[in-house]
C-alpha cells in the first residue's frame, strides 16, 4: 500500500537559481603567525543542483550538486597580486583543478521532520566526491517549500586531510590553514515542470 500512495504522489523536480543563491566556505589561519595570517572566505559560484522532492514524503527525495571546482574564488578586500596568488595555489596546488575538475555532492538517503508550514529539517546522508575521494558526507539544512520555491540553507564542515588535501602555508610554515574548512549555503531553486 506504501507503494501504491508514493506512486499517487508526483515528485517535483528543482533547479538551483545560482543568482538568489550564496554558497561559501572559510579557511582559518592557524600557525606562529596566524594573528597576521589571513583566513580567506571562498565564494562557489559555479554549481548546479537538482533536486527531486516528494512533497508527501521529504524523507524519499534526493539530491545531487555539481561543482565546478575552477570556479571557487576568494572574495576578501586584497590586492590583486595577492588575489591571484591565493586563486592560483587553491586551484593548482589545493584541489588540483586540472585533475579533479568537479566536486559532487550526491544524496538518496535523507530525514525530515516537519517544523511548520512547508518547512522541514533535513538530514541528508550522502556522499562528497572531492580531490578523487568518495566519502560518507552528512549535510543538515532548514528546508522550505512555497510555492515553485524551494529554498534549503545550513552550514557544515569538511576536513581537507580526509580528502587528501594538504593545507596550505606560507612564510616558512609559520602561517598555515586549519584542516577544517566551514561552509556555508543559503540556496534557492526553482520548480521545474
Amino acid at each position: 500500500m506504501d507503494q501504491t500512495k508514493r506512486s499517487e504522489t508526483p515528485t517535483l523536480r528543482y533547479l538551483t537559481a545560482n543568482d538568489r543563491s550564496r554558497f561559501i566556505v572559510r579557511a582559518f589561519a592557524t600557525g606562529l603567525l596566524s594573528a597576521l595570517g589571513h583566513s580567506p572566505t571562498i565564494a562557489i559560484p559555479d554549481f548546479q543542483g537538482e533536486a527531486l522532492v516528494d512533497p508527501k514524503a521529504i524523507e524519499g527525495s534526493s539530491l545531487r550538486v555539481l561543482i565546478q571546482a575552477a570556479s571557487l574564488v576568494v572574495t576578501d578586500d586584497l590586492s590583486d597580486k595577492d588575489r591571484e596568488e591565493i586563486n592560483r595555489r587553491m586551484h593548482e596546488e589545493v584541489l588540483e583543478c586540472d585533475s579533479y575538475p568537479e566536486i559532487v555532492y550526491e544524496c538518496t538517503v535523507a530525514s525530515a521532520s516537519k517544523t511548520g508550514e512547508g518547512q522541514y529539517w533535513v538530514a541528508l546522508n550522502g556522499e562528497l566526491s572531492l580531490h578523487g575521494v568518495r566519502r560518507a558526507h552528512p549535510v543538515s539544512a532548514r528546508v522550505t517549500l512555497a510555492g515553485d520555491t524551494l529554498r534549503a540553507a545550513g552550514e557544515f564542515s569538511v576536513r581537507q586531510s580526509d580528502y587528501e588535501i594538504k593545507p596550505v602555508s606560507a612564510a616558512g610554515g609559520t602561517v598555515k590553514l586549519k584542516d577544517d574548512l566551514k561552509l556555508s549555503f543559503d540556496i534557492t531553486a526553482r520548480q521545474q515542470s
